[in-house]
């Protein structure tokens, strides 16, 4: 499975495939239809407490992915995320496209997510 990951204000595409929002809040300024996502999984985002500790500071950013590789190794919904994306109904999308909307695309909760989701799926 290709899991990719996109800002969520760039736009839609076909290639996108299955389109999951991960932010635990809702884009500024985006309707619905605009971000054209299958679903909105806020669970697996990282806790309130660790958006707030990490701040988008790129000093921080380690500490950041460790910590939220362990939230979601110790969060059951993050689990059935995954058991979710083998199905045959998320199977049959040849792509997974994490949507994000942090300015910093290579510094945020969906690269890490991403990495994790594939670690996970092998």
């Amino acid at each position: 499975m290709d899991i990719c990951v996109k800002r969520v204000y760039e736009p839609f595409e076909e290639s996108d495939g299955y389109r999951v929002l991960v932010d635990r809040l809702w884009p500024r300024g985006l309707t619905k239809e605009r971000v054209h996502c299958n679903e909105w999984e806020k669970a697996v985002a990282p806790s309130t407490e660790l958006r707030h500790f990490f701040g988008h500071d790129p000093a921080k950013w380690d500490e950041f992915r460790k910590r939220y590789v362990a939230e979601l190794n110790a969060n059951p919904e993050a689990a059935a995320f995954v058991q979710q994306l083998k199905s045959p109904e998320v199977a049959a999308y040849p792509r997974v496209t994490l949507l994000f909307a942090a300015k910093n695309e290579t510094e945020n909760e969906a690269v890490v997510l991403q990495q994790w989701l594939i670690n996970q799926l092998v």
